[in-house]
């Protein structure tokens, strides 16, 4: 597929009315294929899709019935995977572009603005995150929704997800302030029975907390009985806001009473002491990262943790954070990830002529794709182009002015491509991006929703 394949609305046709048949095989031909996957590389041929999975990658595959794709001067990739993001915060995207400490952006957003949302406004804004993150080529998006306050806040969430049709994982946590119905974390059994009973399905549910007391007190804090909470359910815990001396004398006694794993994940880890990150290494505990929080708000240390995760044995994923002050695309992520770690190592060794050790485009691709998926509790099901995994995948034009000639396929992506050169997105078999436009959605009544919302957010007082 590219600009000028003029049977795209054609195909896409054809797409649409096999859409419900669990039998749809769809071709995509003559592509450069970055699987991600260690034991396939980099391909130059066909991907076959069968269902909702990848049935075989390969040169000049046959396919009898197939939906042909027409792919040559592309590259397929797997779908970008966000570890973390506040989701229900979109509508008030770079609302605080400058804010230079955490204690600015809880103060006016989780003491301020959060407090008068509705679950209205949880569910547009939620929405419009997952929309744009598909649109730039991130399939999985784990929503640290942390605005909880009744029932229905939850499941406008968790309708937004799904209503947009991207593998969502919605990590449930109650608010830091203000009033609510303290209905988490016990309302997790019902969401579960609720919209989670499959596990065979793009919506996933995790247990969402805070690593210390300091910032919403010890009912938020991740502990052994929130611990035993989400082992009861047989859901993963994502910590986040976890900085420095605190969250470091938590992460050991967290190793004491046996919860950390590789079901847990730890957000930021920025400022950790050396016994902290031995404890997460020999735990499995995984990480994601947000590099351009750390560095551009200054959290902690605002150095991304790449260098120690990376000693102690964890690959991380990478993640958004929130739109309120930061970009909205994992490309941003890479980009910042790389540039700091690479600047690290040649300032340490600078004058020394110590050894350097510098990470590489392949590592941060493998951080947003294939580490995401682990991160996420979904490595078996995603992250990579896997015969067997669901077929999450990008199509990227390799011949856009921005990108051509083709020469590094991880380099084109990485250092090269944004949103403007993702001409198809599949999630799940599905196509929800086509042609450079996102599928579904009305975009004039959904800026008006968005305005609205925002509107009500600025304009209604703070209790």
């Amino acid at each position: 597929m590219n600009t000028h394949d003029t049977t795209s609305a054609a195909v896409l046709e054809q797409l649409r009315r096999q859409s419900a048949d669990p039998r749809r095989r769809i071709l995509l031909t003559g592509a450069t294929i970055v699987t991600m996957d260690p034991e396939l590389g980099i391909l130059q041929g066909d991907l076959l899709v069968e269902g909702d999975s990848i049935a075989a990658i390969g040169p000049n595959l046959g396919a009898d019935g197939a939906v042909v794709v027409d792919a040559s001067g592309t590259i397929l990739a797997p779908g970008l995977v966000d570890t973390h993001r506040h989701a229900w915060e979109a509508q008030l995207r770079r609302i605080m572009p400058d804010v230079d400490d955490l204690g600015g952006y809880v103060m006016t957003t989780l003491a301020g603005y959060a407090t008068v949302y509705r679950p209205e406004d949880m569910y547009i804004g939620t929405r419009l995150a997952a929309l744009t993150a598909l649109d730039s080529g991130i399939t999985t998006m784990l929503d640290f929704s942390h605005n909880s306050r009744t029932r229905e806040h939850s499941e406008a969430a968790i309708e937004a997800l799904r209503d947009t049709g991207i593998r969502g994982v919605h990590a449930s946590m109650g608010p830091h302030f203000g009033d609510w119905d303290r209905q988490w974390p016990a309302d997790l059994t019902r969401l579960k029975d609720r919209y989670f009973s499959s596990e065979d399905q793009l919506l996933t549910l995790r247990l969402a907390t805070l690593a210390t007391d300091e910032i919403a007190g010890p009912a938020l804090a991740y502990g052994p009985e929130l611990a035993r909470t989400a082992a009861d359910l047989g859901i993963g815990v994502s910590v986040d806001a976890v900085f420095g001396e605190a969250s470091s004398r938590a992460v050991l006694s967290w190793a004491e009473h046996g919860i950390l794993g590789p079901d847990v994940t730890l957000i930021h880890s920025t400022g950790l002491t050396a016994e902290a990150w031995k404890s997460m290494g020999e735990s499995g505990t995984t990480v994601a990262l947000a590099p351009t929080s750390d560095a551009q708000i200054g959290l902690e240390t605002a150095i991304p943790a790449v260098d120690e995760a990376l000693a102690v044995g964890i690959r991380p994923g990478l993640s958004i954070d929130v739109e309120v002050a930061l970009a909205s695309d994992l490309f941003t992520q890479m980009r910042a990830l790389l540039a700091i770690q690479r600047m690290r190592a040649v300032n340490a060794a600078h004058g020394t002529g110590g050894e350097l050790s510098r990470i590489t485009t392949r590592d941060v691709l493998d951080f947003a794709t294939l580490q995401g998926a682990r991160t996420n509790g979904l490595g078996d099901v995603t992250g990579s182009l896997t015969v067997g995994k669901k077929a999450d995948l990008l199509v990227v034009r390799a011949e856009d002015l921005n990108n051509m000639p083709l020469n590094d396929p991880i380099g084109t992506l990485v250092l090269g491509s944004d949103a403007r050169n993702i001409s198809a997105v599949f999630v799940d078999g599905q196509p929800r991006k086509w042609d450079g436009q996102v599928l579904d959605v009305d975009l004039p009544a959904l800026r008006a929703e968005v305005n609205a919302s925002r509107d009500h957010v600025l304009n209604t007082p703070v209790a």
